[in-house]
């Protein structure tokens, strides 16, 4: 008689993997944890001590949730994964700090075809060094294996992130008038948007692979990829300490790009005026547009197009703050100033205004 009997493993899923991978996790992230994190790593749920919190005033907890998009599938494409943790920190925390809120904890989300101890381990790793840079705590997570439903190598990686500020601190539209300044930070390249049309570009209408020279750019096609966003909390974070009052509201620049996102930071009755002459067009976005026939109106909706970040503050702070970010090590410049609408559009949403041709 045939043995019908089945197994998890028969199935496809090996939970001893998935053991084997929370244990070389477990070390390196609990020594970070001190006695914030109650409990240790590899329980039902995470326990963080808020005591802390008594010392504020009028605390506000602030969160969001995100991930890295297709850009996973360049880090499988190059079997190199010890980057895109750092991409979804980034992805998080720099939306939390637009609020002016300081990150606590983080969560991640790793659904993956088969556990790969030592990738989980490369990719957790990954968000634990992003997670220091701000001194937030990766305080625990999910990896979840989907055979028959992801391919033996693939992945996705999403996250969530629990930050606080104080409710006289938090940033955002309402403190936005107009005369203020528009502070844009340079982007260190795609981040984690717009890599779908990135890689049909390079892979589908080009035809290279990952270990191809990218002409003009002296990398390779996957080194471009890969490339990791920036994290602009910790240093935007030490910003507000040192220029207090001086920041209004932020926009991270994500999907959608400039106009899109930098809109959402301001409040009806205003205009932002942004001078694309007053930076530089990265080479990659250059590159992209004309090998993928992109029109600059879709470049502008879909890629950062090397601004990351984009702070309003007051006019008076607007040299300062410039300067600060600049010795922070970041690429800062003056990029426009929010006005008030004219006639009809005073009562209005707000709207930008991008002028100019990018600087050659």
């Amino acid at each position: 008689m045939n043995d019908l009997s089945g197994t998890y493993a028969q199935a496809g899923v090996d939970v001893a993997a998935g053991d084997r991978a929370v244990e070389l996790l477990k070390q390196k992230l609990q020594v970070t944890y001190g006695e914030k994190v109650i409990g240790g790593l590899g329980g039902f749920a995470a326990v963080y001590d808020a005591e802390a919190l008594r010392d504020m005033r009028s605390p506000l907890l602030v969160t969001a949730t995100d991930g890295v998009g297709t850009k996973t599938e360049v880090a499988r494409m190059l079997g190199e994964y010890e980057t895109i943790g750092l991409d979804l920190v980034a992805m998080i925390a720099d939306d939390v700090v637009t609020t002016g809120a300081k990150p606590l904890f983080m969560t991640d989300y790793l659904a993956v075809g088969k556990v790969r101890p030592d990738v989980v381990a490369a990719i957790v790793s990954g968000i634990q060094a992003g997670c220091a840079q701000i001194d937030c705590l990766l305080v625990g997570g999910e990896t979840a294996e989907h055979p028959g439903l992801m391919g033996v190598d693939a992945f996705d990686l999403a996250g969530a992130m629990t930050a606080v500020v104080e409710r006289d601190e938090l940033l955002g539209p309402n403190r936005v008038q107009a005369g203020d300044a528009l502070i844009a930070i340079g982007s260190s390249g795609i981040h984690a948007n717009g890599m779908s049309l990135a890689r049909y570009v390079v892979f589908e209408k080009c035809g290279w692979s990952v270990n191809d020279v990218w002409p003009g750019l002296n990398e390779t096609v996957g080194e471009v990829l890969i490339t990791p966003t920036l994290i602009y909390a910790g240093g935007l974070l030490s910003l507000l300490q040192a220029h207090p009052g001086a920041v209004h509201a932020m926009a991270h620049i994500t999907g959608g790009g400039f106009a899109a996102n930098l809109v959402r930071a301001l409040p009806p009755g205003v205009k932002a005026v942004a001078d694309r002459n007053t930076w530089s067009l990265p080479p990659v976005f250059k590159s992209l547009a004309e090998l993928g026939a992109i029109l600059q109106s879709e470049m502008e909706k879909t890629f950062n197009q090397g601004v990351g970040m984009v702070l309003v503050v007051s006019q008076d702070a607007a040299d300062p703050v410039e300067q600060f970010l600049i010795s922070a090590g970041f690429r800062a410049w003056q990029v426009g100033v929010v006005q008030a609408a004219d006639g009809k559009g005073a009562t209005a949403g707000p709207s930008i205004e991008l002028v100019g041709n990018y600087r050659s």
